[in-house]
């Protein structure tokens, strides 16, 4: 099949100092050719504060019709810049991009609106640019103000309008005029709850549809849910291009600090992480079965062990551990206020061990931290350290890797099931009664 979109050799350099763009006013131009001699001469004299960096390069990829590409990275890694370079919005320094079909770009609030023309205006403004008849833009236009809900608004010019209400309707005009490619960045953290879930919707109702998205975004949740394909960037460069999944955790791997840390230890207390009443000694995470360095497996049975030195006579102290997920999505909090021994006791000073059994069969697969927290009294907080022992809990079961993390939920339970025949029938039901 032939690909929709096609990056060779992509790149693009960026001056750092200087003015590329051309001067739009006498007046610029005047002032222009007065600092010119004077960058010259700094030149001269080796002074020249200009500096290039490279926003992207070598950035090869295709994309076939109908494919919903995720574009990840860090802040600055160059997927905003890529995006331009692929929406003609700026020429690349090095390469070239195809792209073959109607694109909608959605890169910044308010992209390609004219601020004096009113909602309705603007509409048939942004239609027209992607080239559709006036009949096209008015048998999507109900749909697109229902979508925005703005109609109360359709009629303001846009430059009274907020950045949210700008992105609701830039989004509802993107995503209603059926482009062949639908690019867009992370602009949806303008809107408010709501509405990011209701854009997230309708991209999932474009991906069915076949059109081909390329998807900016820090939300992995949504990358893996929506994107067959995922491309990580760090500095302009394509790190790593395959299925979502995979590529999702190793991003997310790469920004937990690389391998996993199953311990911390202090062993003086001293200088041990705490405060004059509570100082930690060992934070851990061990499989309940087998070698510590045996990989945890979504059936692995394994604790969370929490040593401490409690500094302070008769104390009445309990541990809390809240458990976060790779995207930073608390999976559960659990603690020791209510094990038998010690609820509601005063403890004599000395070092304890708060063991938290978690069962196997309970989590979902990819990379956890944990928070932990002595709780006073139970009620104050103490004192609480984010733990930098992580642990990851892999699925050896899967066999295809292209579906690995697309299972939504941050746990996977095996739950007991049971089906029961509620009734028989004598006869078999008739061919247009089966089920299709």
């Amino acid at each position: 099949m032939k690909p929709i979109v096609r990056a060779e050799n992509l790149g693009k350099r960026y001056s750092i100092g200087t003015r590329d763009a051309a001067y739009d006013t006498l007046r610029e131009s005047l002032v222009e050719a007065m600092r010119a001699p004077l960058r010259r001469l700094r030149g001269r004299n080796g002074k020249q504060n200009s500096e290039t960096i490279w926003a992207l390069k070598n950035a090869n990829f295709e994309v076939k019709p109908g494919e919903v590409i995720g574009i990840i990275g860090r802040n600055g890694a160059g997927k905003s810049t890529l995006l331009k370079v692929l929406s003609r919005i700026t020429e690349p320094t090095t390469g070239r991009a195809e792209l073959y079909g109607r694109v909608a770009s959605l890169l910044e609030v308010g992209t390609g609106f004219h601020p004096e023309l009113t909602g309705r205006e603007n509409i048939y403004l942004n239609g027209a640019i992607l080239g559709m008849k006036k009949t096209e833009i008015v048998s999507k236009f109900d749909q697109i103000v229902e979508f925005s809900e703005l109609e109360k608004f359709l009629d303001t010019p846009v430059k009274r309008y907020s950045s949210g209400m700008y992105m609701r309707l830039a989004f509802a005009v993107a995503s209603h005029l059926e482009p062949e490619i639908l690019v867009i960045d992370e602009v949806l953290a303008v809107g408010d709850a709501q509405f990011q879930k209701k854009c997230l919707g309708k991209m999932g109702d474009v991906a069915t549809e076949g059109r081909t998205v390329l998807f900016v975004s820090h939300n992995m949740v949504a990358i893996q849910s929506l994107c067959q394909r995922a491309l990580w960037l760090d500095h302009g460069e394509i790190i790593e291009d395959g299925a979502a999944g995979p590529v999702v955790s190793s991003y997310l791997h790469g920004s937990f600090g690389g391998g996993a840390s199953l311990e911390e230890v202090w062993p003086e207390a001293e200088t041990a992480p705490g405060n004059e009443s509570i100082r930690l000694r060992r934070v851990r995470i061990k499989p309940v079965n087998g070698s510590p360095t045996d990989p945890l497996t979504t059936k692995t049975p394994f604790t969370i062990e929490v040593e401490y030195w409690n500094l302070r006579p008769d104390a009445k102290l309990h541990v809390t551990i809240h458990l976060y997920t790779e995207h930073e999505i608390v999976a559960f909090t659990t603690g020791s206020g209510h094990e038998l021994k010690w609820a509601g006791q005063p403890m004599p000073v000395g070092l304890y061990r708060s063991v938290c059994q978690v069962p196997g069969d309970l989590l979902n697969v990819g990379r956890h931290r944990f928070k932990v927290l002595v709780i006073k009294d139970g009620t104050s907080v103490l004192y609480q350290h984010e733990s930098n022992a992580t642990f990851e809990i892999l699925d050896l079961v899967e066999r295809d890797i292209s579906t690995y993390g697309h299972e939504p939920g941050v746990v996977k339970p095996a739950l007991n099931w049971s089906t029961e025949l509620l009734g028989a029938t004598d006869s078999d039901p008739q061919p247009e009664d089966r089920a299709s």
